[in-house]
Parts: C-alpha cells; sequence; structure tokens
C-alpha cells in the first residue's frame, strides 16, 4: 500500500497526535509546583494554535455543503 506521508489525511493525524501531546504537557505543567507561568502560557498557546491548524485542515478536506 503507498502511503503518502505529506498527505492532508497524515498531516491531520499527526497535527491531532501533537495536540493530545500538549494537552498531557498542559496537565503535568499545571499541576507541578511551583507553577511555571511562562512555560503553561507558551504550551496552552502552542496547542491553540495545533487547534486552528486542525480546524483549516479540516475544512479543507470537507468542505461545507452549499446551501
Amino acid at each position: 500500500m503507498d502511503l503518502n506521508l505529506h498527505s492532508p489525511e497524515r498531516q491531520l493525524i499527526e497535527l491531532k497526535m501533537e495536540h493530545a501531546d500538549l494537552n498531557a504537557l498542559v496537565d503535568i505543567a499545571a499541576h507541578t509546583m511551583p507553577i511555571d507561568e511562562l512555560l503553561l502560557r507558551r504550551l496552552k498557546k502552542r496547542r491553540l494554535h495545533l487547534r486552528d491548524q486542525i480546524a483549516q485542515l479540516e475544512l479543507s478536506l470537507d468542505p461545507p455543503e452549499p446551501a
């Protein structure tokens, strides 16, 4: 089976995996004492950016039907 490593579907899967990893890191950082606020903000910002990328990619793969 020929898998395209740069296909949009593959990119979507990789972005979702990275987003899940960041979720775990945010949870760990939020419960670590003392809390590193700068690290937590950076992780959350990266996670938000990934979520936006995922949403854009999902829209491009499955465009809404015309009204």
